[in-house]
């Protein structure tokens, strides 16, 4: 058996032009708010930023008997820790550190029940992260969290 996993925002949504021409029409004449907005960041920036954002991810494949467990630190200035690192922080970046934030992918995943249990702890812009989840199996888990726990690719 196979079953599908959607990202949600996939269906198209009734109003959905309706809104998008309101937000159009609300934000075409505040040039001067965006003068007094915060500064827009650079890449230097975002450098700075990153460099005190770290996670360490873990990814345990089974139950708790016989369970095959890896971990890494995850970092982002440069980006290392695993093969996908870049990937993850970009993602991770993206979704201001919270993993569950991160858009789902579409995918066509086995039913088959291969539990994955991943872990993210550390400190994301200033805030202390802990992110535990158990998945079904590993497409699953993949298309729900990206790229942050690509630990074997």
């Amino acid at each position: 058996m196979t079953h599908f996993t959607t990202a949600p925002g996939t269906r198209p949504r009734r109003g959905a032009i309706a809104a998008a021409a309101l937000f159009l029409a609300c934000a075409a004449p505040a040039p001067a708010a965006h003068a007094l907005a915060a500064p827009e960041t650079s890449p230097a920036t975002h450098r700075h930023a990153d460099a005190d954002d770290w996670l360490y991810v873990t990814v345990t494949r089974g139950d708790a008997r016989a369970a095959d467990t890896r971990g890494t630190l995850l970092r982002c200035d440069p980006p290392r820790g695993h093969s996908r690192a870049e990937d993850a922080c970009a993602q991770l970046r993206s979704a201001g550190g919270d993993v569950r934030a991160i858009p789902r992918r579409d995918a066509f995943c086995s039913m088959i029940y291969a539990p994955v249990t991943v872990r993210a702890g550390g400190r994301w812009q200033g805030r202390a992260i802990d992110y535990t989840e158990t998945f079904a199996n590993a497409c699953v888990m993949r298309a729900r969290t990206g790229d942050v726990f690509a630990l074997d690719e």
